[in-house]
């Protein structure tokens, strides 16, 4: 496994199974239709390239691997590994954890002073539903969709498309279905319709005392 790992990042890495250099093999293996791999090798060998480019080929990867990736690897140190590990566990966490604050549901987490979960994928199907609340066993219901800014929230007939889904939502977990309309704005998403906000605090402060 570890030699096979190896093999496959060397190989993607230089580019060794692209098009450009085995040619066009998904287009060929449908053209061929093999029933035996041994069609197929007969076939990709008179229609694609012949056996000793495949084994040049080989013979490039062989050299990046045991030139190459060999000489980065003797040159990586142990101060190079303790270094990555806390640059991954923090610093590059610190990035990711504010690039998702700066996501819609990440807005709302903030807003609303509540988790908002990303629901399974069925609710999509079921529902129309992308991310929910958890309130006292109960749960509210939330769908993100994105807009331009000449976007008109009354020529949109969400509730006419989505009354059923969303009825059958609430018969079923007890909260409402809310549509979130996302902008974005140089680098960042904004809510567009950011009274949604304020609907969904009622809902919660509903489940609460019901």
């Amino acid at each position: 496994m570890a030699k096979e790992w190896v093999l496959n990042q060397a190989m993607n890495r230089w580019g060794l199974n692209k098009k450009s250099s085995v040619g066009p093999v998904s287009d060929l293996i449908r053209n061929c239709s093999p029933r035996t791999l041994e069609e197929w090798q007969a076939y990709y060998f008179e229609h694609a390239y012949p056996m000793e480019h495949l084994e040049e080929l080989g013979r490039k990867l062989y050299v990046k691997v045991s030139e190459v990736v060999q000489h980065e690897v003797a040159e990586v140190t142990e101060k190079d590994c303790t270094d990555y590990m806390k640059d991954v566990v923090v610093r590059r966490t610190f990035e990711g954890y504010q690039t998702e604050m700066q996501t819609i549901y990440g807005q709302l987490e903030k807003e609303l002073g509540v988790p908002v979960l990303p629901s399974p994928d069925e609710w999509d199907r079921l529902y129309n539903v992308d991310f929910h609340i958890e309130i006292d066993g109960k749960t509210i219901g939330i769908q993100i969709k994105p807009v331009s800014f000449d976007f008109t929230f009354e020529n949109h007939k969400w509730k006419a498309i989505h009354e059923a889904t969303r009825l059958k939502f609430r018969a079923k977990f007890g909260g409402d279905v809310f549509m979130v309309f996302s902008s974005r704005v140089g680098d960042r998403k904004i809510i567009k319709n950011d009274d949604v906000i304020g609907q969904i605090r009622d809902e919660i402060r509903r489940l609460k005392s019901s």
